[in-house]
């Protein structure tokens, strides 16, 4: 009888364990959420409205330190700029693993506005579909960040968008790679198209 009755203890002693593990898990996981930290701004453009977040990488910032260089010279080298803004759309954009979640998209700052909603569309049933968020830093996802950028050809030719043309814009061959073999054959090549909007450069096509 003794036997049966700590047997029974222990059975009842097994449950309660599994009770206290289950209702701990459900709190941590649906329940339970740690902050979300608000991403600071940390250097901006002001005068062409870029600005650079803190959560952004450090290839990535020096990027946007050598673009402020150029953009605030006291005579902007207009093809040095459509270069630099060609390299960080590229790193910004087809780099996966720094994005929090599938509409965490990156160089919407230099698309141009009036076609920034089609973009961000496109981006998230496309390129960016599969990406799983990761805003409580838990994702075990495996994602690329692009290694090195080689910009090709600039040419200046007329491009007509919306009714509109500009007789002047830019048209950049760039090709990259990614930082693991496993994502060799993922896309590694475009044609960028710029138009100019009042002292800014814009992309408004991505091939």
């Amino acid at each position: 009888m003794r036997l049966k009755k700590k047997v029974k203890r222990f059975l009842w002693f097994l449950l309660l364990l599994i009770l206290l593990g289950c209702g701990f898990y459900i709190y941590k996981n649906y329940y339970h959420k740690p902050a979300v930290k608000e991403v600071k701004v940390v250097n901006k453009i002001k005068k062409y409205g870029y600005n650079l977040k803190e959560n952004k990488p450090e290839a990535y910032k020096k990027m946007f330190e050598e673009l402020k260089e150029i953009l605030e010279a006291d005579e902007v080298d207009e093809e040095a700029y459509v270069k630099k803004i060609s390299e960080m759309f590229i790193f910004d954009f087809y780099s996966l693993k720094d994005k929090s979640a599938k509409t965490d998209i990156g160089g919407v700052e230099f698309v141009y506005g009036d076609i920034l909603e089609n973009f961000l569309e496109n981006a998230q049933d496309t390129y960016y579909k599969y990406v799983e968020s990761n805003i409580y830093n838990n994702r075990k996802q495996s994602l690329p960040m692009v290694s090195e950028i080689t910009i090709g050809e600039v040419t200046q030719e007329e491009y007509e968008y919306l009714k509109e043309s500009d007789p002047e814009a830019y048209k950049v061959e760039v090709t990259w790679t990614y930082d693991k073999s496993e994502f060799s054959d993922y896309q590694q090549k475009a044609t960028l198209y710029f138009i100019h909007d009042d002292i800014k450069l814009c992309l408004v096509e991505l091939q």
